[in-house]
């Protein structure tokens, strides 16, 4: 697959072809918006490919993190020495059954966060990689 930096210099240099995937897709005939939607979607691939490992934690991976009062999913992006710092985080009130929340990713109630946010490590009860998209809609 093309990487996302390839495909954005011949964008930019007005050489769109083809991308070399398996469906060949023929830029010249993508809107603007569908062009730009496949430019995001190589941006969250290349987020899901660079994890760098602190400690037990991985910085750009996903984490269900349950806390003494919340459950929040969300990718990691920094950590202190008493907190780690997500991104497109969300609070979750309610999972339904917590082994098919984490199986299927299914949810019963979602509120997303607008802004990265902080969370305490000392209020960490466990923690899980998140193997699904991160939810982003108020549910």
């Amino acid at each position: 697959m093309e990487s996302y930096q390839g495909l954005w210099d011949r964008v930019k240099g007005g050489k769109v072809r083809q991308m070399k995937t398996k469906n060949k897709i023929d830029l010249n005939k993508l809107s603007f918006e569908e062009l730009q939607n496949k430019v995001k979607d190589l941006e969250q691939q290349k987020k899901d490919i660079i994890i760098k490992k602190i400690g037990i934690w991985e910085i750009g991976q996903k984490y269900v993190i349950r806390t003494v009062t919340m459950i929040q999913i969300g990718r990691l992006i920094d950590i202190t020495n008493n907190e780690l710092i997500m991104e497109e985080a969300s609070w979750i009130p309610d999972t339904g059954r917590w082994m098919n929340f984490l199986k299927n990713g299914e949810i019963e109630e979602c509120e997303p966060f607008p802004d990265n946010i902080i969370i305490g490590r000392g209020s960490i009860i466990d923690a899980t990689i998140w193997k699904h998209s991160l939810p982003r809609e108020q549910k």
